[in-house]
């Protein structure tokens, strides 16, 4: 048995602990930028079935989930958002920026539950972390650390690195300080920093080619969700330009990225049930903290350091909580 299957199973088996009694199901909506099957592949959704199973929540009985998924078309969402609102769930839940920002634009009403955010301050969702404020509450996707944590990794990886790339996204407002903070990273080891720009699939193949001209040695690729839906597109590109490569999503090393270390994400759709859960029981989500990530994960892709003719050392190896051979 596949272990996704193994996961929705969990969601239908009756518990002998249920969540509190409602007159009728609790109705989630499940908002996701990309397609059905990338929630269910990169492990996002049956998580979060997992995590309302865990809390007693059983698909039929009291528990309607409302699902919609974009297929990676932005444009899509403030429809597909409008339809959850016009359905009357009690929360949505809403993966990744493109989706949240739909979400909230659809209503200030609904509660709100993110699983996928940079910094939802900086978006201007939340007035903070510790007191939300308005109807989104949840879970932060990144933290500084871990940009510190991408330097320290390409660098071990790529000994004497001189020119480091950094693809960002210019929809994203999280991405120029991200950007900042990982110049200030590389500056101690000598390295300077080629920044470079997408949104589009055109764009990220002209982004391949500033990265030739500007001699980097290496590539970060910012967490975003545009990015993760082009994850094999940038993998592919990557290899073929022998540009070492790491990401934050550790879908990106599954389609092929050298490296990624970043939030366990499926992790955070299976903790966004709590709020989802606590939201159910009458919790405004304006007065529940929004937390940090607890768990985060190293994935090597050995083959791809074998095709770029790497050695990745040992230490990192033992360090990763994936090996891909």
């Amino acid at each position: 048995m596949k272990r996704r299957d193994a996961i929705f199973l969990l969601a239908a088996i009756p518990l002998a602990s249920f969540a509190q009694q409602r007159s009728k199901p609790a109705r989630i909506g499940f908002l996701y930028f990309a397609s059905q099957k990338s929630a269910i592949d990169s492990r996002r959704y049956p998580a979060f079935l997992k995590g309302m199973s865990e809390l007693g929540y059983v698909a039929g009985k009291n528990l309607v989930i409302e699902a919609r998924f974009a297929d990676g078309r932005a444009e899509r969402l403030p429809l597909l958002a409008a339809e959850l609102v016009r359905a009357g769930v009690d929360v949505i839940l809403a993966g990744g920026n493109p989706a949240i920002h739909a979400a909230h634009q659809a209503t200030k009403t609904v509660p709100i539950v993110i699983a996928q955010s940079p910094d939802p301050v900086a978006q201007g969702w939340a007035a903070s972390l510790a007191r939300p404020g308005g109807n989104i509450t949840g879970l932060i996707s990144v933290t500084s650390e871990i940009e510190l944590k991408l330097v320290e990794f390409m660098n071990a990886v790529v000994p004497r690195l001189a020119r480091l790339a950094v693809l960002s996204n210019p929809t994203n407002r999280t991405h120029p300080a991200r950007v900042v903070t990982i110049r200030n990273a590389a500056k101690p080891l000598g390295a300077a920093l080629v920044p470079v720009s997408a949104q589009a699939p055109d764009e990220i193949e002209r982004a391949f080619g500033a990265m030739t001209r500007e001699r980097a040695q290496a590539l970060i690729i910012l967490g975003d969700t545009y990015f993760l839906a082009q994850a094999r597109q940038i993998a592919d590109l990557a290899l073929k330009n022998r540009l070492p490569s790491m990401h934050t999503i550790r879908d990106y090393a599954e389609v092929g990225g050298l490296m990624t270390f970043g939030t366990d994400i499926p992790d955070n759709f299976r903790r966004a049930a709590g709020y989802v859960d606590k939201i159910l029981k009458g919790a405004r989500p304006g007065d529940l903290p929004i937390e940090r990530p607890t768990r985060f994960e190293l994935t090597i892709n050995m083959k791809t350091a074998r095709a770029l003719g790497l050695s990745i050392p040992k230490t990192l190896q033992f360090q990763a909580d994936t090996v891909i051979e």
